[in-house]
């Protein structure tokens, strides 16, 4: 039981929480906006028939509608919340990272490190192409 504790008391897992929740509200702002705002422009743009931006199949079979207008709300819906994801969470965490880089005195535009076992890899795959190519009259095995 100690260890289910410790496990949600955890910092992530209450983050992961308070993400889902503000996801699930900011979700429905965004279903509110395209569906009272944007599909009713999108629908105008479909004409006065009522019906919207889209056309039948089958004039009679009411099931065989295409409805393009919902397909363009579905991707402005996604536009724009790829964009306020964007601008509200991964643009100010990298920021912070790059000021935190900077107050302990790294340099944040330097490339990073090659972790220890590639460049131990490398050296290896080297050091193997150069005795294969050294080697006269034999062809390097692959």
């Amino acid at each position: 039981m100690k260890g289910f504790k410790d496990f949600v008391m955890q910092g992530n897992v209450i983050d992961l929480a308070v993400g889902v929740v503000i996801g699930g509200a900011f979700t429905a702002l965004v279903t509110a906006f395209v569906s009272y705002i944007i599909n009713p422009i999108v629908a105008a743009a479909g004409g006065a028939n009522g019906i919207g931006l889209g056309f039948h199949v089958i004039a009679s079979n009411d099931k065989t509608f295409v409805d393009i207008g919902s397909v363009i709300s579905a991707v402005i819906t996604f536009l724009i919340t790829a964009a306020v994801v964007y601008f509200v969470f991964v643009l100010p965490m990298a920021k912070a990272r790059r000021m935190a880089m900077i107050r302990r005195g790294e340099d944040p535009d330097a490339p990073e490190a090659t972790p220890e076992d590639i460049a131990l890899l490398t050296e290896i795959r080297d050091a193997l192409q150069n005795k294969d190519s050294s080697t006269p009259g034999q062809t390097p095995q692959q």
